[in-house]
């Protein structure tokens, strides 16, 4: 250390709000404020909140080729 005390770090994230409060967020629960925001969005996930859709066309890719008609 310098005899001027605490030398300035740089953070290397730049400061976001928390997604689920909206408060600065916490280094240590990145990109969260707290660990309850944090255990929230968690929750959220477990119980299917957050869903991403799916395409009805990418159903028939997974089946393949075989149940297309004309495909003999």
């Amino acid at each position: 250390m310098t005899s001027r005390g605490k030398s300035a770090v740089t953070p290397l994230r730049p400061p976001r709000p928390c997604p689920e409060c909206g408060r600065p967020s916490a280094r240590d629960t990145y990109p969260f404020c707290s660990a309850r925001c944090k255990a929230v969005d968690l929750n959220r996930w477990l119980k299917g909140a957050y869903v991403i859709p799916a395409r009805d066309d990418e159903e028939d890719e997974q089946r393949g080729d075989a149940s297309k008609p004309g495909a003999d």
